[in-house]
C-alpha cells in the first residue's frame, strides 16, 4: 500500500486500527541517522494493518468502539420509519401485548380456569407478554435488517452488526411504552414494591442481550438461506407456547421442568415476574438463563463476523 494515500483500502474483517479520512496526505521527511545517511520518517499517523484470513475470524471490537455513534444514528432511523405516517403512532407498542393479554384471559384464565395463584392472571399474562412481545418483534425485525439494507452494505464500511443491533434497539422505544400500562396494572392490583424491584433492569438487560443474540445470528443466516424469513414466524409461535408466557413454569410436569430451564426466556420472565411482585427466584433457572444468553451471544457474533465478509457478495 502506498504510504502518501489518504483513503486506503480496508477489508472489514482485517482493520485493527481506525483509518485516517479526509486528512491531506502525510509529508514524509528525512533525518540524518548514525552513518550520516538519510532515513526516511513517516508523520505520526495511525497505520492500517491488513491481516491475512488464515489468521482467523477477527472479532473487531475496536471497529465497534470507533463507530459507537452509527448504532445511535441507525436507531434513530429505525425508530422515525417504524411510527412513519402511521395513525396510532406509538400506540401500537400497547395496543398490541394489551389486546393479547385480553384475549388470552378469556381463553385460558376464564374459560380453562388456569391458576396463576396469588398473582391475577391478567397482570401475570402481560407481565410475560410484555417481555415477550419486545423479544418477538426485536428478532423478527433484525433478520430482514441486513436485506433490507443492501445499498448500505455494498457502499461503505462500519460494523455490519450495528444494523440488526439498531434494530433490536429501537424495540426499546415500544417497550418503554408498553411498561407504562404494567406500571398502572401494579399500583391497580395494589402489589407493594420490594427489594426484588432493583433487579427489574437486570432481567430486561438479558432479554436484550438475548433477542440481539438470536437476531444477528439469524440475520447472517438470512442473507444466505432466505428461507429462514418463512420459518422463522412458526419458530417465534413454538417459541412462545415453549415459554412461561400465559402459563406458570410450576405448572409444567416434573419431568419436563429442567427441559424448560433450558429455554432462557424461562429464567427471564419467572425472574422478572418474581422481581416485580415478589416470591421465590429459582436459582437454576436464573443461572441457565445467564449462561445460555452469554454463551449464545458470543457464539452469534463469532458466526457473523464469519459470514460477513460475504455479504455484499451474495446480499
Amino acid at each position: 500500500m502506498d504510504s502518501n494515500t489518504s483513503e486506503p483500502i480496508a477489508s472489514p474483517h482485517h482493520v485493527a486500527a481506525t483509518p485516517v479520512a479526509n486528512h491531506a496526505p502525510p509529508t514524509p521527511r528525512t533525518t540524518a541517522d548514525a552513518d550520516g545517511d538519510d532515513a526516511l520518517v513517516l508523520p505520526d499517523r495511525p497505520l492500517i494493518l491488513i491481516e491475512s484470513e488464515e489468521t482467523g475470524v477477527q472479532f473487531a471490537f475496536s471497529d465497534l468502539w470507533s463507530y459507537r455513534e452509527l448504532l445511535y444514528f441507525l436507531t434513530w432511523r429505525d425508530i422515525k420509519v417504524r411510527y412513519k405516517q402511521t395513525a396510532l403512532g406509538a400506540a401500537w407498542a400497547i395496543l398490541q401485548p394489551l389486546a393479547t393479554m385480553l384475549l388470552f384471559t378469556l381463553v385460558f384464565n376464564r374459560l380453562a380456569g388456569l391458576d396463576t395463584g396469588r398473582i391475577p392472571y391478567p397482570i401475570f399474562a402481560y407481565s410475560g407478554l410484555l417481555i415477550w412481545t419486545f423479544f418477538s418483534n426485536a428478532v423478527t425485525n433484525s433478520t430482514n435488517s441486513l436485506i433490507n439494507n443492501t445499498n448500505l452494505i455494498t457502499k461503505v464500511y462500519f460494523p455490519r452488526a450495528f444494523i440488526p443491533s439498531a434494530a433490536i434497539a429501537a424495540g426499546l422505544v415500544d417497550l418503554a411504552i408498553a411498561g407504562l400500562i404494567l406500571v398502572v396494572m401494579v399500583v391497580y392490583y395494589g402489589f407493594t414494591p420490594t427489594w426484588g424491584l432493583a433487579l427489574v433492569p437486570f432481567f430486561l438487560l438479558l432479554s436484550v442481550l438475548l433477542a440481539l443474540a438470536v437476531g444477528l445470528l439469524i440475520s447472517a443466516l438470512t442473507v444466505k438461506y432466505r428461507d429462514l424469513r418463512h420459518a422463522l414466524p412458526f419458530l417465534i409461535q413454538f417459541w412462545m407456547f415453549a415459554s412461561p408466557v400465559i402459563y406458570p413454569a410450576a405448572r409444567v410436569p416434573g419431568r419436563w421442568q429442567f427441559l424448560i430451564a433450558l429455554n432462557p426466556l424461562t429464567g427471564i420472565i419467572e425472574g422478572f415476574r418474581v422481581a416485580l411482585f415478589g416470591g421465590t427466584f429459582d436459582p437454576l433457572a436464573t443461572l441457565l438463563a445467564v449462561v445460555v444468553t452469554l454463551a449464545a451471544l458470543a457464539g452469534s457474533y463469532y458466526v457473523f463476523r464469519r459470514i460477513e465478509e460475504t455479504f455484499a457478495d451474495i446480499i
